[in-house]
């Protein structure tokens, strides 16, 4: 019964463990996009709101790639 118990305790902290993830991936794309609009509200030339897209994407990808990290070393670590 002990080895059941600690199992799901492993499995629950787990899955707490990768929601936080997927939540801290959620939250970079909502800053990244704030950010971007902010300073495509804000620039003063085509190239500005073009570089404020291309930086935007930029963070959003890091973002997703983070959770991934993330995630694959939670898969080996439990």
């Amino acid at each position: 019964m002990r080895k059941q118990e600690t199992s799901a305790m492993s499995r629950m902290k787990k899955d707490c463990l990768w929601f936080a993830a997927s939540m801290q991936e959620g939250f970079g794309y909502v800053k990244a996009g704030f950010i971007a609009l902010t300073k495509k509200l804000t620039a003063r030339s085509e190239k500005e709101a073009t570089e404020a897209d291309l930086m935007a994407a930029k963070m959003q990808v890091e973002a997703a790639d983070a959770a991934e990290e993330t995630k694959k070393r939670l898969d080996k670590s439990m």
